[in-house]
């Protein structure tokens, strides 16, 4: 008998709607071709006249032919946030990169990133890179995509921007 209602329970709850997935992200209206976001109805609700003043770091690189993953949060970050009606004067973000990632940030054709600069730059969003990492890598301004910054170092743009009010986005 339990063994009976057991199968009755687990087949009726495949017949269940989902409650979200991957078919729910949409488009957002800051870039709507990266930063996919999905509703979230349950949500708080957010105080229309809250300002973000929000840093990601980033030492990943993409991988070949894809996007870095880190710049893409970031226009998650602006689409989630003017889907839900905070105006996009409110929203402050800087993308710090070092290390690695610095590959994505420079002028070439294979460089799945740089429309993805390109829109977020559009959308004021500040693109930093660590000048100690272009130091070692042998990278100056001219071998970046148009927009992108330098700084001294990482360590420099964060505390600068935490000066500025910046908090920094943990992932």
């Amino acid at each position: 008998m339990i063994r009976l209602l057991a199968c009755a329970f687990a087949a009726s709850s495949l017949s269940l709607p989902a409650l979200a997935g991957p078919e729910d992200f949409k488009p957002g209206p800051a870039i709507p071709t990266y930063g996919k976001v999905a509703a979230v109805p349950d949500a708080e609700r957010l105080n229309k006249d809250a300002v973000f003043k929000i840093a990601f770091d980033t030492a990943a690189a993409a991988e070949p032919g894809k996007v870095n993953r880190t710049l893409e949060s970031a226009a998650r970050f602006l689409n989630m946030h003017e889907a839900v009606g905070i105006p996009a004067s409110n929203i402050q973000l800087a993308v710090v990169v070092h290390g690695g990632a610095y590959a994505d940030l420079l002028k070439r054709e294979d460089n799945a990133s740089a429309p993805l600069i390109a829109a977020l730059l559009k959308n004021r969003v500040r693109i930093i890179l660590c000048g100690q990492t272009a130091a070692y890598r042998d990278v100056t301004k001219a071998d970046l995509l148009p927009g992108v910054e330098m700084s001294l170092s990482a360590m420099t743009a964060h505390a600068q921007l935490q000066q500025d009010g910046y908090t920094l986005n943990p992932f």
